[in-house]
């Protein structure tokens, strides 16, 4: 068996400590990814500053992460789409209810990896550019085509235009980048906001119409664009950005009143702090209480349909198929999808990741946060 070496998070609120971890074989429909590379995702310092509040079933000590890119090192017995050897991306699905051990999670050496969560990636794609993709792509692809959220037509190489709009609330953030994308691949028109700096990224990626999130009249200035148009429905990040699309979504006279959401609405920074309060855990908790009750209680008054996404319910049912084999492959070695948005490395190493972390808790604009492995 090969050696692995893990970032482990031994309890609750802990830092994470590199250490040896055991070389798990695939199950059946697994491959296992010799990581080169992994990312960051404000998913896991939330994990691991808010402990059970965030992912209560977790068991510790556990492995977190879900963004890996590297080379196939295992495949399970029912894999026949890829071969030892082959590079691929993965969405590392170890803090899922259902799996809920350590051998799934990203930060180490060796990951298990759902074969319909794995993507091969070109042979000129760096492997910390491939890493910045997974759960961002997931994410995206839950919100977008998922029936029980927006249900848009799947992406495709040659999609014929919808006449839909989409709104992206946070176009240049990690998982706003793929959903422009995405949401462009199957023939929608894409009205996003992003800072005014990052315009001309967003535009890169796809979206006809951008807005200054920051603006005092964006809300209205983006119903204006809308008018005429038939929604497809709306997608939002960032802590401010279910609110907002409720507003522009209710305001809408033709299509989908339908937000999906993929950000709290409130901010976990606060439980970082090592000299925080005692209180300011129920502090929050009453916070992302009384947040979600506004939400409900606009969204009800305004008739639009609200739903949470949760990044990993894609591998459950027909969407992860529909991305991770049927599209991403493809659309990756044609460049007609891109990594975004581009890798910040970090560290360079199992022992980097904690500080990755840090870095990417402290905000990072059009970029995510990458460690490389040797």
């Amino acid at each position: 068996m090969p050696a692995n070496t893990a970032a482990w998070i031994n309890a609750q609120h802990d830092q994470l400590e590199a250490g040896p971890a055991p070389y798990t074989p695939p199950g059946d429909d697994q491959i296992v990814i010799r990581n080169r590379a992994v990312a960051i995702n404000p998913l896991d310092w939330i994990i691991q500053v808010a402990g059970n509040l965030a992912y209560r079933w977790l068991s510790y000590p556990t492995v977190l992460g879900s963004d890996t890119a590297g080379e196939v090192a295992e495949v399970g017995k029912a894999v026949t789409r890829f071969r030892v050897g082959d590079r691929v991306l993965g969405h590392a699905v170890g803090t899922d209810r259902d799996s809920n051990r350590a051998a799934e999670g990203a930060f180490q050496q060796y990951t298990v990896v759902l074969e319909r969560m794995a993507s091969p990636i070109p042979d000129a794609m760096p492997f910390e550019d491939a890493a910045v993709l997974p759960l961002a792509v997931s994410t995206a692809a839950c919100g977008l085509f998922q029936t029980d959220q927006l249900g848009l037509r799947h992406p495709s190489a040659k999609a014929e235009p919808t006449g839909q709009t989409v709104l992206v609330w946070g176009g240049s953030t990690s998982v706003g980048s793929n959903a422009i994308q995405l949401a462009a691949a199957a023939g929608y028109e894409v009205i996003t906001t992003a800072s005014p700096r990052n315009f001309d990224y967003v535009k890169s990626l796809g979206a006809e119409r951008f807005f200054d999130y920051n603006s005092p009249s964006v809300i209205p200035d983006i119903i204006a664009a809308l008018a005429g148009r038939t929604l497809a429905g709306a997608i939002a990040f960032g802590t401010t950005s279910a609110a907002s699309c409720i507003r522009i979504a209710g305001a809408c006279q033709k299509g989908s009143k339908f937000v999906s959401i993929a950000s709290p609405p409130v901010s976990f920074d606060s439980l970082a702090d090592s000299n925080r309060s005692r209180f300011e855990l129920p502090r929050v908790i009453a916070r992302l209480i009384t947040s979600n009750v506004a939400l409900q209680v606009q969204s009800r008054r305004r008739g639009v349909r609200i739903k949470y996404i949760f990044g990993t319910t894609l591998k459950a049912n027909e969407v992860a198929p529909a991305i991770y084999r049927d599209f991403l492959p493809d659309a990756l070695a044609e460049g007609r999808y891109v990594a975004a948005p581009k890798p910040l490395v970090a560290g360079h190493g199992i022992q980097d990741i904690q500080q990755a972390m840090d870095i990417q808790r402290k905000g990072v604009s059009a970029a995510k946060v990458v460690v490389t492995l040797p």
